[in-house]
């Protein structure tokens, strides 16, 4: 049996010391963090060798762009020389440019397409405006006009679109190729957004007039809107039609035929009353 009666010093052999002490739980969980940190470090190593190129080239990527939006922004080469203006016939070129906002020296790149749009279509003529960016220094603005739709008395003549919008006066002596709408004054062509509602009934029942693909149209010369209850016609002969404020289909239909058995019989009526359903009223003129 081996004893241990001698006192270990360090001048003691020079033999390897044995361990006498078993490895306990918290050694060799020391011992296991060890190997994972080990391990995590190296997937780390890892991880940064294969992705530093492309995270470099990104990198370069996006201090060329950053470089390149400066260059675009600040270069002379894009300063707007010339604005251009297509589809333009009743506005002037140099008013709708001038609507633009885009002055001389306004660089490409800067240009607030929305807002440059917006002041155009601002312009009452204008239905709709686009701008086109051409490189290097150039603009398009390509403008669709409103239509004259039909003539409208306030006053004075005013043509308006089919939206009601007023297009301004006309001063000239015309003659209209649709009945005349009546009966408003010029507070009811004010609103730049299509006129007032009565503006808006007379439109509706002209349109229903074109629509209707018949030859009435061609014996309606006025829509007089000035009454509180609903629109009236006037033929070109003089005729008042009262029409009344709903089922205008309808009642179109049966004025046309009316009016053809009045032409076909030679009788002369100073006023159509069809607002009462399955009944026309006519008042006679005495000659």
């Amino acid at each position: 049996m081996r004893t241990h009666s001698s006192v270990i010093t360090p001048r003691a052999g020079r033999g390897r010391l044995e361990d006498w002490a078993e490895r306990g739980p918290a050694m060799e969980r020391q011992r296991i963090s060890r190997a994972r940190l080990a391990r995590r470090v190296a997937r780390r190593a890892r991880w940064v060798t294969a992705h530093a190129l492309p995270i470099g080239v990104a990198l370069a990527t996006l201090l060329a762009a950053g470089l390149g939006a400066v260059w675009l922004l600040t270069s002379p080469r894009f300063l707007i020389t010339e604005v251009t203006v297509t589809g333009a016939s009743r506005l002037r070129p140099e008013d709708i440019v001038a609507a633009s906002g885009i002055g001389p020296g306004t660089n490409l790149f800067r240009l607030d397409r929305d807002a440059v749009l917006a002041r155009v279509e601002s312009l009452p003529l204008v239905r709709r405006a686009d701008l086109v960016r051409r490189f290097p220094n150039h603009v398009t603005l390509a403008v669709e006009e409103r239509r004259p739709f039909t003539l409208v008395h306030a006053g004075r003549l005013h043509w308006i679109d089919e939206q009601g919008v007023n297009l301004g006066p006309e001063s000239r002596a015309v003659a209209p190729r649709a009945p005349v709408i009546t009966g408003l004054g010029p507070s009811d062509l004010a609103d730049e957004g299509g006129g007032s509602p009565r503006v808006a009934a007379g439109v509706s029942l002209l349109r229903m007039l074109l629509r209707s693909e018949t030859a009435l149209i061609q014996h309606i010369s006025e829509i007089d809107v000035s009454r509180p209850d609903a629109p009236v016609l006037y033929t070109v002969d003089g005729v008042e039609v009262r029409i009344g404020s709903d089922d205008w289909e309808g009642r179109l239909a049966r004025l046309q035929g009316v009016l053809a058995q009045l032409r076909a019989g030679g009788e002369v009526v100073g006023a159509i009353d069809l607002r009462f359903r399955d009944q026309v009223v006519l008042k006679t003129v005495t000659r």
